[in-house]
This record gives C-alpha cells, structure tokens and sequence, in this order.
C-alpha cells in the first residue's frame, strides 16, 4: 500500500514538473513539411527536444490543423504555445524542393530581387525587422518608458507585430514594429498598428 501510494506520488511530481517547465514557443510564419509528417519543429520554432513529435500527416499540398487541437498537443509534448494573435487555424504546405543544378548563390539572389522591387511598389510593406535582429522592445505608460532588448522570431514591416524573444528572461513579447531594430508593446503598440508612419515619424 505504501509503495503504490509512493508511485502514485512519483508519477504526478513527474507530471506536475513537466507542465511547469514547458518551454514558450513561437508559431512560424510559413510552415512546411517535406516529408507528409507534420511535426511541432516544423510547426514551432524553439521546439528542441520535442521538435520530432508528429502532430498531423499531410496527404495533400497542405493540410489545415485546428489551432487549439494543436495548443494542446504541444503542451501534452512540454510546449507553451500562446497563440498570442488568436489563430483559429494553422495551414502547413509541403515544402518545395530546390531545383537541381541551380547554385545557392543565385537562388539567393533571385529570393531577394522581388522583395527588393516590392518595397517601391505603391502600398508595400517594407521589411524594418529581419529574422533574429537585435530589437530594443519599448513599453509606454503613464508617461514612463521601459525598454527591453530581444531577438526577432520573424521579419516584420512598419506598423506589422512581431514576436520578440526577451535574451534576458527568454520570455516572449508581443510587439509591433516601428521601426529599423525597434518595436513597442502595450498601448503604443496600438497607435503603431493603426498608423504606422505617423508613429515612426515621431
């Protein structure tokens, strides 16, 4: 009786460790799989040791998974998802494959020209915050402004959110970006959202 009863304990101090350590994760922006196996490292990044967990099997060009299914099942794998931006769905498609013979350094450079063209063209969002930047993350309120220097998870325009991990604390913030390497939080967060030039001007 003392044994089982130790067992017991055992296995929901394993359990309750487990759920106090999930690690916060950051939903990619466009997520691929190559293989038909939808795992959460194709899905999340930071996923580390639970990156091979298969969540979903594509027998199309894409599949469409419910976003609190999936919440779900990355917590059951020790994963933190916040679906900060209130996603009801999440489409995977299947990966492209690299054409043969074709050297990396003009496939580089041809993914760079229409981005380059696109930021002249009226209305285009141009790109302020690349993928793992340094950005100084500001809060305001009440007068009183904190900042905070984190590493960007995705590239994002003026006035777009983006998610920005805190080096510190490697806590995820919510922000906008208002700028070349910076972003705000909170209230401004919003004026940034709705007018982004303005709010850069200042």
């Amino acid at each position: 009786m003392r044994l089982t009863r130790t067992l017991i304990l055992s296995v929901a101090a394993c359990a309750f460790a487990g759920s106090a350590w999930a690690g916060p994760i950051v939903l990619r922006a466009n997520p691929v799989d190559d293989d038909g196996r939808v795992t959460l490292g194709d899905l999340f990044e930071g996923a580390g040791a639970a990156a091979d967990v298969m969540v979903a099997q594509r027998v199309g060009p894409s599949v469409v998974l419910e976003a609190g299914q999936l919440q779900a099942q990355a917590r059951q794998a020790g994963l933190d998802w916040a679906n900060p931006n209130g996603l009801r769905r999440v489409a995977v498609r299947r990966a492209e494959a690299p054409v043969q013979g074709m050297a990396e350094a003009p496939a580089a450079s041809a993914a760079v020209q229409p981005t380059a063209r696109a930021a002249y063209r009226p209305g285009a969002v141009q790109q302020v915050i690349a993928r793992n930047d340094m950005v100084r993350v500001t809060y305001q309120v009440g007068g009183v402004n904190l900042a905070v220097m984190g590493k960007a998870m995705r590239g994002a325009g003026l006035g777009e959110p983006v998610a920005i991990m805190n080096t510190a604390s490697n806590r995820v913030i919510d922000a906008v970006a208002s700028g070349p390497g910076q972003a705000v939080a909170g209230p401004a967060a919003d004026v940034a959202r709705a007018a982004p030039q303005q709010f850069a001007a200042r």
